[in-house]
């Protein structure tokens, strides 16, 4: 089992010396099996995301990474999944994207209109008589349709994000994620886990 979140050396970074639980030492197969899949189409992606990572470290912010990252693969035409709540974000994002050059399609996770009871949810903790579902399944689908070669998402919610990734058929990656609380900055918590650590702890208690 991997657990190098509990790892105190790291010596995956510096290539020798491996501790006797890391996954270099124990879990070779299973590495050797993957790095296989560097040997396919795979490999190109790769190479760009590592030569974005290198040349932007700590000096590009990420809607330029990715724009780099599409750019040198020849991907011309994005697609924006985003949420309803960052509709100004998704029509800023849309502009500098075709200010670079790219074709932007994108679809909003209201799309298709779908009312929550449909999948068995009711909209009883809301005043709103029509509460429509997110759709990301349909966001998907409609952003392949228009042929985008590389899908961002923009704020989807938890889960939304998971089923998104499960049903694209393109390469996929993140701009920002959903958090309400914290000005979409998840790791906010964290870095103020004086706070917020307890607060989950507390959370976590009331469940049980």
């Amino acid at each position: 089992m991997s657990e190098c979140a509990e790892c105190k050396v790291y010596r995956c970074c510096q290539g020798e010396n491996f501790p006797s639980n890391c996954p270099v030492t124990c879990e070779s197969v299973t590495l050797s099996k993957a790095f296989d899949c560097y040997h396919t189409e795979d490999l190109e992606i790769a190479r760009v995301a590592a030569a974005v990572e290198m040349e932007g470290h700590g000096g590009w912010p990420r809607i330029r990474e990715i724009m780099e990252f599409a750019e040198r693969l020849g991907y011309r035409r994005i697609g924006l999944a985003f949420c309803v709540g960052l509709r100004e974000e998704a029509r800023i994002c849309t502009k500098i994207f075709e200010s670079n050059g790219f074709e932007v399609s994108s679809a909003i996770c209201k799309t298709g209109s779908v009312e929550k009871k449909a999948i068995g949810v009711s909209n009883q903790l809301s005043s709103v008589k029509f509460e429509a579902m997110c759709n990301p399944i349909a966001q998907a689908a409609l952003l392949e349709e228009a042929g985008c070669q590389l899908h961002i998402i923009l704020g989807l919610c938890v889960g939304h994000d998971t089923l998104y990734f499960k049903h694209a058929k393109v390469p996929v990656t993140v701009l920002a994620v959903k958090d309400r609380v914290l000005a979409h900055n998840p790791l906010g918590a964290i870095y103020a886990s004086h706070f917020y650590g307890n607060k989950l702890k507390e959370a976590i208690k009331k469940k049980d």
